[in-house]
């Protein structure tokens, strides 16, 4: 299985090809992740990751659709990053965008009308959200996870009390 570490850091993903643009990092190929393409064919890898990553590109719409551009049909596409409710989020002033669990509704089909921004199609197969470790044990983690219309009410009137701490996206990639 050929595995692209986006942005892989110092914690490049064994068995993967990693780029990034800092030379202090484990990456295999040093580029620009803002500049696209990367430097690499059409369907050349069965998953994509972007862990910590998409929050620091400049262009969200315009990465996704470079990660679909290297997965092969049916590939994955995993992305981490902070909810934007956590102090993580801001903190690092290299971060451009504060992301929740629906920003990549666009490439899906509940794009709530909103499908033009981009040709792109991917899968959702799971979006997890970890909170603060209080409400993981008090079951808000659980409960966000589990029913999809309860992470839509936790995001629009509870996430400034229950705090999101990572958002985990995985999407298979149509084609």
């Amino acid at each position: 299985m050929r595995v692209l570490d986006v942005g892989c850091g110092v914690n490049k993903y064994p068995g993967s090809i990693g780029v990034d643009c800092n030379p202090a990092s484990r990456a295999d190929l040093l580029c620009d992740l803002d500049h696209f393409p990367y430097p690499f064919r059409d369907n050349s890898f069965d998953q994509i990751r972007a862990i910590h990553v998409i929050e620091h590109v400049s262009a969200v719409i315009g990465a996704v659709e470079e990660f679909h551009r290297l997965a092969r049909p049916g590939g994955r596409i995993l992305i981490v990053t902070p909810h934007y409710t956590d102090f993580s989020s801001f903190c690092d002033p290299t971060h451009r965008w504060h992301l929740n669990s629906f920003s990549f509704r666009y490439f899906g089909h509940d794009n709530a009308g909103f499908g033009y921004y981009s040709t792109v199609k991917l899968h959702e197969i799971s979006v997890r959200l970890r909170l603060l470790a209080f409400w993981r044990w008090l079951g808000f983690e659980f409960a966000v996870n589990r029913w999809r219309r309860f992470r839509l009410f936790w995001e629009h009137y509870l996430c400034f009390v229950i705090r999101g701490k990572v958002i985990e996206f995985e999407f298979e990639v149509l084609k």
